[in-house]
């Protein structure tokens, strides 16, 4: 407390007392740890939101995003070409400006048709990679039937079985389309694989002394990479970066193309390029679906292999086998 007037007036100082703290600024919040990169994780979340939709809606409802946008894009290029409208400022001028708009149109539709091409062949370089994956597997798992002929029983019969149940799920696990069927699917699937190598486990002492157990591991380890190989393969997308940068130069070159493109002949000119890159769009993200699409990398390897399985039980193999000798009573 300050002193009184007279206290003052006395040339008295006031009481000694504790001196108040330095201001020592206002208190900071917790910053995260990621705190530069928060932007940055936001953006890639949203990237994979667009990516994880061109995948998973339905093909009509992205065909009429994508044919909704470029209308409004041609709306948008009317709207400007009305109020901003292209004039000559010099007679004589008019050839040059119809020059200009030919050059704009042709390098739009040019470099729509490059990225569009461009995307296309992403996806069809990862089909033809798909379908090559169906014809390997095929063969791994019916060099590893084959040589299973070659094992003891039990471990013949325990493993055929296991290769023939293993077979039908992979074929199961590619055709079917409903996302909530694949993952009961895909547990039988993880466990057929655990059982198989505990079989080759158990069958790997009695083949220990002959010279083709390396090759018979070698080929159930082959037939093992090969599950990754495949879910790997229905993984590997286009990236999404790759789609939002295309659908914003559709939009993009909507909006220029029917700027140029002036009356009812150009539009609708413009109309039908806009349906047919819609189209190209459509069928690239068609291809990016492994299950749910309609053009699928076919299984007819997988098939055969299971057929020629089933045609061909481990007791066949045992046709040749010469039945043993009869020893010959002694006169």
């Amino acid at each position: 407390m300050w002193p009184d007037r007279e206290t003052r007036t006395a040339g008295t100082r006031p009481p000694a007392g504790p001196s108040p703290a330095p201001f020592q600024g206002f208190p900071r919040l917790p910053r995260p740890a990621n705190f530069p990169h928060c932007n940055q994780t936001r953006g890639r979340t949203m990237l994979a939101s667009v990516g994880l939709w061109f995948i998973s809606a339905p093909i009509w409802t992205i065909g009429l995003v994508v044919f909704g946008g470029m209308a409004l894009g041609m709306f948008i290029g009317r709207q400007l070409r009305k109020r901003f409208p292209l004039k000559a400022d010099k007679a004589g001028d008019g050839e040059k400006v119809e020059s200009q708009e030919s050059f704009m149109v042709t390098s739009v539709m040019g470099l729509l048709a490059l990225l569009l091409g461009f995307t296309f062949s992403l996806a069809v370089d990862r089909f033809e990679t798909r379908r090559g994956n169906v014809l390997t597997e095929a063969n791994a798992i019916g060099t590893t039937y084959l040589r299973s002929q070659l094992l003891e029983e039990p471990h013949r019969e325990r493993l055929s079985k296991l290769l023939i149940d293993y077979t039908d799920t992979r074929i199961a696990l590619a055709t079917e389309q409903s996302r909530e069927a694949r993952a009961p699917l895909l547990q039988h699937n993880d466990q057929l694989i655990a059982d198989l190598w505990t079989a080759t486990v158990a069958a790997f002492p009695s083949m220990r002394p002959y010279d083709f157990s390396s090759s018979y591991l070698e080929t159930m380890n082959n037939m093992i990479d090969m599950d990754t190989t495949r879910k790997a393969g229905r993984l590997a997308h286009v990236p999404a970066e790759i789609f939002f940068v295309l659908l914003l130069y559709q939009f993009i070159a909507s909006i220029v193309i029917s700027y140029f493109l002036i009356g009812p002949r150009g539009q609708k000119i413009a109309l039908f390029l806009f349906l047919l890159f819609s189209v190209v769009l459509l069928l690239v993200i068609d291809i990016e679906r492994p299950t749910s699409g309609g053009i699928q990398e076919s299984q007819a390897p997988m098939l055969m292999l299971r057929d020629f399985m089933k045609q061909q039980p481990p007791a066949s193999f045992d046709r040749f086998n010469l039945p043993p000798a009869v020893p010959t009573p002694s006169r």
